[in-house]
This record gives C-alpha cells, structure tokens and sequence, in this order.
C-alpha cells in the first residue's frame, strides 16, 4: 500500500458545486447535505486498508456531525478498470455493510477528486455553514498497523468549533492513506 498524504487544499476555498451519482446510479448535490454549520466531503473507497481501518467508525462520526449540525457525504474517484473492487455495484454493498447514513457518491470522470485536489483514501474536507473550507486533513492518528485508537479526534475536534462559534485550530496535520487510483 503507497503511503500518500493528503494536498491540504488552501483553507477558505469554496465548496465546489457537484452532482454526482452513488452506487444505485442516483444522483445527488453535494450542497444539498450541506447543513446549517457544514459538511464533511470525504474521499475514500472499498479496497483502502486506510480506509478499511477507520470505516466501522465513518458512521458514528457522519452521526456525531449530524448532531452538530453539519452533514457528510462520502465520494469514491478510484479507477475500477484498475480496481474493480471499488466499482458502484460494491460501493452499495460497501455502504450498506458499513451503515453509511450519507450518500457514497462515485466520481467516475475523476473531475471532483481534481476539483479538490484529493489525494488519498482517506481524504477529509470540512466545510463551514456558507461552504467555504476550514479544516482538511486527518480524522485522527490511527493508521492500520499503529496502536492509535480510532475516534475521530482531530475531525471532530474542528467540527465541535465550527459548530460552537470557536477557533478552529490552523495547525492542520495532513491524511494518510492509498493514492487516489488515476485513469491511465
């Protein structure tokens, strides 16, 4: 697995305006599950042993949000002639196994993960109530293979500000996952 870290978009860049469709082929808005205080956008995917690490935990996270105000929804840009395992038919599955309470949405032309310049699987953005970025980066320090519990610590430590009015700290530390699998 290639270890690749996250771009770190600039903070205050401005939620790109997205439709795409998740694994059932609906398609959704981005802004529509764009909440009074934000949304989490997230890049991952099936195959990810980042991914596979954090994903029992994405749930109780999207709800913890959701309690403070703030939306998620998730987006897979990995190419499935490359990696089929993360192909829309398993995204349901994927989601389903996983109790997603967010659309996992599917970037088949690449164009969003670009738009965001994402990197990795798993890629975090966190968007405040008029779309503008205020935190990117790692949801915590777990990785697989490292005794760091997964609890979200970092993410939501940045969505708890957002939602009470407070600072939100700019020492933002980078994501580490999978590359993003790019179109040949």
């Amino acid at each position: 697995m290639a270890r690749t870290p996250s771009n770190m978009l600039p903070l205050g860049t401005e939620l790109p305006s997205v439709k795409l469709p998740d694994g059932a082929g609906d398609v959704y808005n981005i802004h529509d599950n764009l909440k009074q205080n934000g949304l989490l956008v997230m890049f991952i995917c099936n195959h990810c042993p980042f991914v596979l690490h954090i994903a029992d935990f994405l749930s109780p996270m999207a709800l913890e949000l959701s309690k403070l105000g703030v939306g998620s929804v998730a987006i897979s840009s990995n190419d499935v002639i490359q990696h089929p395992d993360d192909a829309p038919s398993k995204m349901v599955a994927f989601a389903a196994q996983h109790n997603f309470p967010f659309p996992y949405l599917y970037d088949e032309s690449q164009d969003v993960a670009r738009a965001f310049d994402a990197a990795c699987t798993p890629d975090f953005y966190l968007f405040n109530g008029e779309g503008k970025l205020v935190y990117r980066g790692q949801i915590d320090s777990a990785r697989p293979g490292n005794d760091e519990p997964v609890n979200g610590v970092d993410l939501l430590a940045a969505a708890r500000a957002l939602a009470e009015g407070g600072e939100i700290n700019p020492a933002q530390r980078p994501s580490l996952g999978c590359n993003i699998k790019w179109k040949v």
